[in-house]
């Protein structure tokens, strides 16, 4: 019996060895495992420059790109921007197709309804483009009877249902703002209702075109956030640190220069 044990005995030694190194493997690989950033899906529109376009390596790019990379690196979580339709991007949201969007989406009482919304992190209004040779119109009301060019589900549809009634065949809806200028290039419809910057982005990128814009007074100042689904406190309020820490370091100036160029924000 001694014998056999005294046989056993190394054996033993050497499978309790094996596992000392297994436990303190395990122990090194922990730090890794703890490091790892949490992954949130990111719905943006890809044709809304210059807040999210497509480059020409198919990139989702812009200011919108570019804030919410430096909010994500503020609170320590990786993103990825899936390309989503602005019609029907709550719905992604909503089904957690998506965990945030962000999209130069307008805060509005109707939304927040069904989403939450961070502190707003841009200002702005819309802007009527017409033809340069059209001087008719100088303001929002001498389009009432007009075609009018609008994005589907935006604001700039919204502010446009009210002028001439929601079904008025006056109103082209598209998938796009951009489209809905092409159309204007083209003769299509007479005038386009869009958010400032986009119209003027396009504009400024598109001088061929040969657009006026009507500024109007009466259209209300618009304040775009980052949105989460309904009820999701915890995300929310760290995205609002992150937009809050951008402000203060002066990244946000930053991006905000690099896109705009005049302190507009």
């Amino acid at each position: 019996m001694k014998k056999m044990l005294s046989r056993y005995l190394p054996l033993c030694a050497l499978s309790l060895g094996l596992l000392a190194v297994g436990a303190c493997s395990k122990k090194e690989e922990a730090p890794a495992a703890a490091s790892k950033q949490t992954l949130y899906v990111v719905g943006v529109e890809s044709a809304y420059a210059p807040f999210s376009a497509e480059n020409e390596k198919k990139e989702v790019v812009g200011f919108d790109i570019d804030l919410m990379k430096a909010i994500a690196a503020k609170i320590g979580i990786e993103v990825k921007f899936i390309p989503t339709p602005f019609e029907g991007i709550f719905n992604f949201l909503a089904q957690g197709d998506r965990d945030l969007l962000i999209s130069a989406i307008t805060i509005t009482d109707e939304r927040k309804q069904t989403v939450d919304f961070s502190e707003p992190y841009f200002e702005a209004s819309q802007l009527i483009a017409v033809p340069q040779g059209n001087t008719s119109v100088k303001q929002f009301t001498d389009l009432k009877t007009m075609k009018i060019g609008v994005q589907s589900a935006t604001t700039g549809d919204e502010v446009v249902q009210n002028l001439v009634g929601k079904n008025n065949p006056s109103i082209k809806r598209f998938d796009s703002t951009t489209l809905a200028l092409k159309e204007l290039e083209s003769g299509g419809v007479d005038a386009v209702v869009a958010d400032d910057p986009v119209v003027r982005n396009y504009i400024t990128n598109n001088p061929s075109a040969s657009f006026r814009v009507v500024p109007d007074g009466g259209f209300p100042k618009e304040y775009y956030g980052i949105a989460v689904r309904k009820g999701n406190t915890e995300l929310l309020a760290k995205i609002n640190q992150g937009l809050a820490d951008v402000k203060a370091d002066g990244s946000f100036a930053k991006i905000n220069e690099k896109y705009f160029g005049n302190g507009k924000q």
